[in-house]
């Protein structure tokens, strides 16, 4: 599916970040930047974690109360739960841009959930790589059914009569 210029006709896939489009044809060091990918999530989230937990020795040594610590714990682990739930959708099906717009504050406070979700999706395929590749087949398959409809040129068709 080349015109005469030896340049590709037809869809092109969407690069994914940190992948660009070697997820296509799992090619270009797909291998090792899934690797990458996953390391540096996962290293991220325990380097968040470790800031969290300074930031948790701050309210005890501030003396603010227990309950005022609590609120902070129950915040910070339920934004994360919901950031890792919405990441995780978000890897399979395209989000409304007015809800994630929205929810933008508490996906960035649970950013420990969204990086967790970015490590365990990444340890199976590049994130968003499924929904990618659906809507990129897709894409193939239409432009493939309308590309056979036209052959020729009208003009030289014969007509009947």
């Amino acid at each position: 599916m080349s015109d005469e210029t030896g340049t590709p006709t037809g869809p092109r896939p969407e690069p994914i970040r940190f992948f660009g489009t070697t997820w296509v044809d799992h090619d270009g060091g797909y291998a090792g930047r899934r690797a990458a990918v996953a390391a540096g999530s996962l290293a991220a989230a325990v380097a968040s974690c470790v800031i969290l937990r300074f930031a948790y020795e701050g309210l005890a040594i501030a003396a603010v109360g227990s309950f005022v610590t609590l609120l902070v714990v129950v915040m910070f682990a339920i934004c994360s739960a919901i950031a890792f739930r919405r990441t995780w959708e978000a890897f399979t099906e395209r989000p409304d841009p007015d809800t994630q717009a929205s929810l933008r504050g508490l996906l960035a406070i649970g950013f420990v959930g969204a990086l967790l979700a970015y490590f365990f999706r990444s340890l199976t395929e590049a994130p968003g790589e499924k929904l990618h590749r659906q809507e990129y087949e897709t894409a193939r398959t239409e432009h493939t059914r309308r590309a056979a409809r036209r052959t020729g040129n009208p003009s030289r068709k014969r007509r009947r009569g």
